[in-house]
């Protein structure tokens, strides 16, 4: 296992960073906090994640403005190296809005915050969040969002789906994503992100283990 540390990227308002923190810790690699404000050498590390919460408070859109804070700058750079780089919920709404990812997360159906639990199934192998897992794996995480429905245009859509981008289908689509898309990768697939919180699903207590191979890296 490379001793190089996994970034974990905080933004005012973020408020799964101690999550993502712990789940980096539990499966035996190195965490090293990030903050908004700052400009890193991505060669330093060995993996990139941005976690869930409310960055900037969703102001303007979610994700809208931290997309534009000085860290994204590196973020950016190390995506264009090949780093592998994580969203969570709110970290996939910011990859949307930098760019990195196709797509955009619009208002759920219903117009409801969801706090439930989720099936997914793995549409496509990711090389490094979840490189255990092989297509057509279930499994069980929560969710937490009111910006969680995914949108891309058809043309847009038939090119994820040509170039295998799509990453976690939900099983039963809680807030009319289209396509059932609950997690995409960019061409390179060094960039993923999906909606659930894996960090929220480390433990028996927590009520169920599924999110620790996200972590495995």
């Amino acid at each position: 296992m490379s001793t190089a540390p996994v970034g974990v990227i905080r933004f005012p308002g973020t408020n799964c960073d101690r999550d993502v923190f712990e789940a980096v810790q539990n499966t035996g690699a190195k965490p090293e906090w990030l903050w908004h404000q700052d400009q890193f050498d991505v060669k330093r590390f060995r993996a990139l994640i941005l976690p869930g919460g409310f960055s900037y408070g969703d102001y303007l859109r979610a994700g809208a403005l931290a997309a534009r804070s000085p860290v994204m700058n590196s973020v950016r750079e190390a995506a264009s190296r090949g780093v592998p780089i994580l969203g969570i919920c709110n970290g996939f709404q910011i990859l949307c809005e930098a760019g990195l990812l196709p797509g955009v997360l619009i208002r759920n159906r219903g117009l409801r915050f969801i706090d439930d639990w989720v099936e997914l199934k793995l549409e496509a192998n990711q090389s490094h969040f979840g490189k255990s897992l092989a297509p057509g794996k279930t499994v069980r995480l929560p969710i937490a969002h009111a910006d969680g429905r995914y949108y891309v245009e058809n043309d847009d859509l038939k090119k994820l789906q040509d170039n295998g981008q799509i990453w976690w289908s939900y099983m039963n689509n809680p807030n009319g994503a289209i396509a059932d898309i609950a997690g995409v990768m960019n061409q390179a697939k060094n960039v993923a992100a999906l909606m659930p919180h894996p960090e929220r699903a480390m433990h028996d207590w927590m009520g169920g283990t599924d999110g620790s191979a996200f972590f495995a890296l």
